[in-house]
């Protein structure tokens, strides 16, 4: 790391000796992250990145798992460049760009980073979906570091729970729409399954056993 708190070697791009780092966070379920490649043209490319958490991330020795989607730039400079500098921040704005438009940088790390963490990535799966390609890499920590103690993690579950909640304590009240609000139900129960680690699962045991909206559904 060079005294700024850059990853070393990211001015070109090139990798720094490879050696055995640890994630900043501790990782559950699928976690919200941003990721930043160097591309072509020597700018940091800013993309969406969810990282698959092990089963048990405690014990297991698997590495995290991500999934890119697509002929993206992320897609492509993993495959060019086999790096990457996967970065924490709750900022939502930096999260809505990296998620929906073309962003790039000149350095790897956004100023709205709590931590970040180079990753070696490692393509282990590839296939097809209704016509899109997508593939998995494993990613491997090389180097890593906390610029903010108070690191905040961005998960899907978590944030459907709280929407759940939501919905949940409308049922039945006249001015919602039951329907509606059980076909929110039923999204946010598929977003925990998918995404969550043990504590989301329980708290939507929980929403589960305060509504029994489950009988309610066609």
């Amino acid at each position: 790391m060079t005294d700024d708190g850059v990853p070393a070697g990211s001015e070109s791009g090139d990798s720094s000796d490879e050696t055995t780092a640890t994630w900043p966070v501790e990782l559950t379920g699928v976690t919200e992250s941003v990721v930043t490649t160097l591309g072509p043209n020597d700018l940091w490319n800013v993309a969406a990145l969810g990282l698959h958490a092990p089963a048990d991330s405690k014990t297991a020795t698997e590495p995290v798992r991500a999934r890119t989607w697509g002929r993206t730039r992320t897609w492509r400079n993993f495959e060019e460049r086999g790096e990457g500098v996967v970065q924490f921040t709750a900022d939502p704005l930096d999260f809505a760009e990296a998620a929906l438009t073309i962003r790039e940088e000149p350095t790897p790390v956004l100023d709205s980073a709590d931590a970040w963490v180079r990753v070696r990535v490692e393509r282990v799966a590839s296939g097809d979906a209704d016509g899109t390609q997508w593939v998995d890499w494993h990613l491997h920590p090389t180097e890593s570091h906390v610029v903010d103690t108070g690191v905040r993690t961005v998960d899907r579950a978590l944030l459907a729970v709280v929407d759940a909640t939501v919905a949940a304590s409308r049922l039945d009240v006249p001015a919602y729409d039951t329907e509606e609000l059980l076909d929110r139900l039923v999204y946010f129960d598929d977003v925990v399954a998918r995404c969550g680690g043990e504590r989301a699962r329980a708290a939507f045991d929980v929403i589960d056993a305060e509504t029994n909206w489950r009988d309610r559904v066609e």
